[in-house]
């Protein structure tokens, strides 16, 4: 196993248990490039070992945890992972029912992170006050390129927000906003 470098495993049903076994994997594979563990069953606590794994990891530059089910609490162990992981650049948490709270952890490990280039966090339920917290997340941020925030509930008020955060952030190339409620205001 010292030569793989992508697993994988989207689309079964590993849940939490599984991905603590897929987790401690992650310890003795010093290879592993990306890993895919969307639509998973994976929850907060699955969340949680993956995270754990990520503190101390310094290969995986790619995580799929898309349409899961990890939620705030997850989210929130996922952003402690992103303050101290010095290797992952493309993260995707999309479909994970992730609301307002999650989004503050996420903007809170944006701010501290210093690899993440691609973030996708579309169809999730963060609203105005959570794209607020993303945007807070942006202005301190040097490395994201890409942000997916597709199917958010964003309205008029969020996008300005964003609008905000994108004015002192440099390095952001390419943002998602589509299928939200985005009318002339937020335009």
């Amino acid at each position: 196993m010292q030569t793989l470098t992508e697993l994988n495993l989207e689309y079964n049903q590993i849940g939490d248990v599984g991905v603590k076994h897929v987790a401690r994997g992650l310890h003795n594979i010093k290879t592993l490039k990306v890993l895919m563990l969307s639509d998973n069953e994976i929850g907060d606590v699955g969340a949680q070992h993956i995270a754990n794994a990520l503190q101390n990891n310094t290969t995986l530059t790619t995580l799929d945890l898309g349409g899961n089910r990890i939620g705030d609490v997850g989210a929130q162990h996922t952003a402690n992972a992103l303050r101290n992981n010095t290797t992952l650049t493309t993260l995707d948490l999309y479909g994970n029912n992730i609301g307002v709270v999650g989004a503050q952890h996420i903007a809170d490990g944006l701010r501290d992170n210093t690899t993440l280039t691609a973030l996708r966090f579309r169809e999730n339920q963060i609203g105005d006050v959570g794209a607020q917290h993303i945007a807070d997340g942006l202005r301190n941020n040097t490395t994201l390129t890409k942000l997916d925030l597709v199917r958010n509930q964003i309205g008029d008020v969020g996008a300005q927000h964003i609008a905000d955060g994108l004015r002192n952030n440099t390095t952001l190339t390419a943002v998602d906003l589509r299928e939200n409620q985005i009318g002339d205001v937020g335009a």
